[in-house]
């Protein structure tokens, strides 16, 4: 926590730095995996033989995913720097459909490459610190004592 000087009175910063890093590279990591996963499926799509109908479904759930992880690390951002409990908890809770999004597209779609499974598990190692850190901060937030 650090301390700030403001007109003589003294404030505390409750907002975490660590977490506000995950977010950060999250943002950018999210984006080259969303990148990497189309030109996959353009891949997977023109060599591989799919049912009528899953390779559109798999894309449309590949675009949701990524309003969905824009929304929650957006809320992320914005919860921890103004240090807003009720933000912080709906990016934990928005990290919850995210997961199994990314879960989906790295085990249970219909064919699954080696990368993707890679690129999953970074995906999945970033959402699952960014819930450990976001719990932190919601309960730093919580246990601050109103002025």
């Amino acid at each position: 926590m650090a301390v700030a000087q403001n007109r003589g009175k003294v404030q505390i910063i409750r907002s975490s730095l660590p977490y506000q890093i995950l977010l950060y590279c999250n943002g950018w990591y999210f984006g080259f995996y969303w990148i990497a996963e189309i030109l996959i499926f353009v891949f997977k799509g023109e060599t591989l033989p799919f049912p009528s109908g899953v390779l559109p479904a798999e894309v449309v759930l590949l675009f949701v995913l990524a309003g969905l992880e824009s929304v929650r690390i957006f809320f992320g951002q914005k919860g921890n720097l103004t240090e807003r409990m009720v933000a912080v908890l709906l990016s934990i809770v928005l990290s919850l459909p995210s997961l199994f999004g990314v879960i989906y597209l790295m085990i249970w779609q219909t064919y699954v490459l080696r990368v993707e499974v890679i690129l999953a598990a970074i995906e999945l190692l970033f959402i699952g610190l960014e819930m450990i850190f976001g719990i932190i901060s919601v309960v730093t937030f919580a246990r601050a004592t109103p002025y």
